[in-house]
């Protein structure tokens, strides 16, 4: 499956860190010639008066609305791709969902300061409200480390993309948009199966049991992941097949330090927001430990 990339929807909430993500936006847009859009979501503010319950000041919006204005225009001047810019009010995460589905977005782009723990159990973040319920693949930029994908006057460098894979609808979608992105940047593709332990009530099986296990399942699982690879793949782009044992969301973030990964592209389901912020998902977790940007494709792209 050949996907493309024509219309990129940045989001930024104008902090430094935020920003970050316009220059991966710029540089995807320039390599696919796609449109690009700059956007930020003014969440609307609130004051209380007495008996009138909450309302809008509507000259704070309209002063924070040209504020953005100006902080995206000058963002727009340090790209080397044409945007445009567009500023909306409303709760972030609902905003930008609507914004994709109605402009039709082929990927939206932001950046997450990767919050973990209590905090993120309480309060969420917009990248976990929208990464379940957008309707195209969405790029999350993480805090950079050692490992962060290089920008160059040239445009992005993408070397090495790590894909996992548990033979699900969501991964395979995944897989379509790994083996696209592999062919444009000419990058290696490790395709990444993860066994993890089986727990018998309330401890897991002995290390040395689940070695052998794996030892027995490994034969199989490398065997299906060759079988996702079409034959044609191998005349632009070489793949690795992989197979670890562990905690799917650990095994994936060492792997991708170890081996360098520049991108992840992973798979979500559709579960409930208060589901996934209390129980957490693989796509979550390596979002929130990993240094390189992470593609999440969710079970409503189509």
């Amino acid at each position: 499956m050949r996907v493309e990339f024509n219309s990129i929807l940045c989001a930024t909430d104008l902090s430094d860190f935020s920003n970050s993500a316009a220059l991966y936006g710029a540089a995807i847009a320039k390599e696919f010639n796609a449109q690009l859009t700059l956007c930020t979501v003014v969440d609307v503010p609130t004051v209380h008066l007495q008996d009138s319950g909450m309302v809008t000041s509507i000259e704070l919006l309209q002063n924070l609305h040209a504020y953005g204005e100006e902080q995206l225009n000058l963002l727009r001047k340090t790209l080397n791709h044409p945007a445009e810019i567009l500023v909306e009010e409303g709760l972030p995460a609902e905003t930008l969902a609507r914004m994709v589905k109605e402009q039709r977005m082929d990927l939206l782009i932001t950046a997450t300061h990767g919050r973990s723990g209590v905090l993120r159990l309480f309060l969420g973040s917009v990248t976990e409200r929208l990464i379940r319920g957008i309707s195209c693949p969405m790029m999350i930029i993480t805090p950079p480390g050692e490992d962060a994908v290089g920008i160059s006057p040239e445009g992005l460098e993408i070397k090495k993309i790590l894909v996992g894979c548990d033979f699900s609808p969501d991964s395979g979608r995944a897989l379509d948009y790994g083996f696209s992105l592999a062919q444009e940047f000419e990058a290696e593709l490790h395709l990444v199966h993860v066994i993890e332990p089986f727990a018998y009530r309330d401890s897991f099986l002995p290390t040395n049991v689940m070695a052998q296990i794996s030892k027995k399942l490994e034969p199989e699982m490398l065997e299906r992941l060759s079988d996702r690879i079409p034959e044609e793949v191998g005349n632009w782009c070489e793949v690795r097949t992989v197979m670890l044992t562990g905690k799917p969301h650990r095994e994936l973030r060492l792997y991708a330090k170890k081996e360098g990964m520049d991108l992840i592209a992973l798979g979500v389901r559709g579960r409930g927001l208060v589901e996934s912020l209390m129980i957490g998902s693989t796509t979550d977790r390596v979002i929130c430990q990993v240094t390189c940007p992470v593609l999440s494709v969710s079970q409503s792209t189509t």
